[in-house]
């Protein structure tokens, strides 16, 4: 049975690296928008995010530090798929930086929001420790 600290950072711990990643994807795509046969490239997120949830879920209760999931580093690779072109160019490169610019822009808003949680649950223990 799961206490309420199996899991006190709840799916922010999980989430953090794993928009991070898709930041650096996005990133990626952005600096190589004017390289010929570049491929734009997408993370999933949300199939990542399915994926470590159940990785945590499969660990032992004793197994990792307050539920969360210790990997030396994790293979991202298998949550990343090409983008198809809006409009092909002549040169083989796929990205569109209007649509890089936009998701980039999302997803640093949706990193600073998982960050919010997070410090706002570090705060919350933190306080429950001290006693204020």
């Amino acid at each position: 049975m799961a206490g309420p600290f199996d899991n006190p950072f709840g799916l922010s711990a999980l989430a953090l690296p794993l928009r991070e990643q898709r930041l650096k994807v996005l990133s990626t795509n952005i600096a190589n928008a004017d390289t010929p046969g570049f491929q734009a490239r997408e993370f999933d997120f949300q199939r990542a995010l399915s994926s470590a949830e159940a990785a945590r879920a499969a660990l032992p209760a004793a197994g990792g530090s307050f539920g969360v999931a210790q990997a030396a580093e994790p293979d991202f690779r298998r949550f990343l798929s090409t983008r198809p072109a809006l409009q092909p160019s002549l040169d083989g490169n796929t990205v569109n930086t209007e649509v890089e610019h936009a998701a980039f822009g999302r997803a640093v808003l949706e990193y600073r929001a998982s960050l919010t949680f997070f410090e706002s649950r570090v705060r919350g223990l933190m306080t429950a420790i001290t006693g204020q």
